[in-house]
């Protein structure tokens, strides 16, 4: 990795940070992180021409792709399936990020991947249930 890059990412993280804060204080979470920010302001910061050159696009796309391998765990548990995660390329998940938070900013950027997650295609794959053991 170049350190142009270890930048961003320390950057993006940091930025996700200040944006999810007051968040983290109101309420016991499952799940945190850029994601869960308002949209009001995440669609003005978002530039998808940018792609992952802009700290604020990296730490979406980095909790996006975090958030969906968790579902892809809970979809492989109840029957193995999963969203196939290279159809998430950088600008499908900005644009559609960007798009939902413009049209909602009332709403928060997990719902619009929530919905992704709902409406993509899954594939069937051999999965015993019970192989994550979080619990032990």
């Amino acid at each position: 990795m170049t350190a142009k890059f270890i930048g961003a990412i320390g950057a993006a993280a940091g930025l996700a940070t200040a944006i999810t804060a007051t968040v983290a204080a109101s309420e016991p979470l499952v799940s945190q992180g850029i994601g869960t920010a308002g949209c009001e302001r995440l669609a003005a910061d978002l530039n998808p021409a940018q792609g992952v050159a802009s700290p604020v696009n990296l730490a979406l796309l980095a909790w996006v792709q975090g958030y969906v391998s968790a579902a892809n765990v809970a979809l492989l548990e109840d029957d193995s399936r999963h969203v196939d995660m290279s159809t998430l390329d950088e600008t499908r998940v900005l644009t559609l990020v960007q798009d939902f938070c413009k049209a909602n900013p009332d709403k928060k950027p997990l719902a619009a991947i929530d919905d992704l997650i709902r409406k993509s295609e899954k594939v069937k794959t051999t999965w015993e249930p019970g192989t994550v053991k979080w619990d032990e």
